[in-house]
């Protein structure tokens, strides 16, 4: 079992709210469904944005809460950067859970960096893409499960997103010699998103706190709760995969802890 959460958006300083939410409070609930869905994870997916302003009392932070969350207990966990991360910072303070490449019974899961300094949109450079194809290259045998911050594809038709990677056919055209790839994996977009390329599954999963949506090809903040995504990942290279939502008894006492606190 595989989970992914991902843009918690943790500031230095705790308890910060952004866009009416408070970062923190939303991640723990997260964690708490979880637990309360009674998944027990091998491996914990972070794609990106776990931080909002890079400082590294946000990633001590997050690593503290993760490791008070008893449904991790024996989970390897791995974290990859995103445009509001600092990738050096990031790696420093969570040094054990950046490892690139890691397997999971029969899969191996590879995480990229599409980061770009100074810049919202992702790019996939020559290294990343050279680092991915020797992970496909060492293990044939093992269906692979791809992971990065920044979508590859428009999410919407009638909305042009400038903040998607920029070379997004240099990975689909690289990923057709290698069967084996199975999933590709993204954040970033703070929505579900759930389609077939070819061979590839593609999936983007909801943030840990606020929520972005297209509407009338605007992007829009979206009031849905926040959530995780589930992966079960079999042996013969077929998965089962799923979206969970806070549900309202969790995400009302998330919200009234962070309105207490605000008064």
């Amino acid at each position: 079992m595989l989970v992914q959460l991902t843009d918690s958006h943790l500031f230095g300083e705790p308890d910060t709210s952004m866009l009416g939410v408070n970062t923190d409070a939303s991640l723990r609930a997260v964690l708490r469904q979880i637990d309360a869905d009674g998944k027990r994870p091998d491996l914990l997916l972070a794609t990106g944005d776990l931080s909002q302003d890079g400082e590294a009392a946000a990633y001590r932070r997050f690593a503290a809460i993760l490791g008070q969350a008893s449904v991790l207990a024996g989970a390897q966990i791995r974290c990859l950067p995103g445009n509001h991360d600092q990738p050096a910072v990031m790696r420093q303070e969570l040094a054990h859970w950046s490892t690139p490449v890691t397997d999971v019974g029969a899969w191996r899961v590879v995480t990229l960096d599409t980061t770009v300094p100074g810049s919202n949109a992702g790019h996939l450079p020559d290294s990343q893409l050279d680092m991915l194809e020797a992970a496909l290259a060492e293990a044939p045998d093992r269906h692979t499960l791809i992971a990065m911050h920044h979508n590859p594809m428009q999410m919407d038709s009638h909305w042009h997103d400038s903040m998607m990677i920029d070379n997004p056919q240099v990975l689909f055209k690289r990923l057709t010699r290698w069967p084996q790839a199975r999933v590709l994996l993204w954040g970033h977009v703070h929505h579900e998103f759930d389609r077939r390329r070819h061979n590839l599954r593609m999936l983007a999963t909801p943030s840990t706190c606020f929520q972005f949506s297209i509407r009338d090809g605007k992007h829009v903040v979206d009031n849905l709760a926040p959530g995780y995504r589930w992966i079960k990942l079999y042996q013969d290279g077929s998965m089962a995969t799923g979206v969970r939502r806070v549900q309202d008894a969790l995400w009302h006492t998330a919200l009234a802890a962070d309105n207490a606190q605000a008064a």
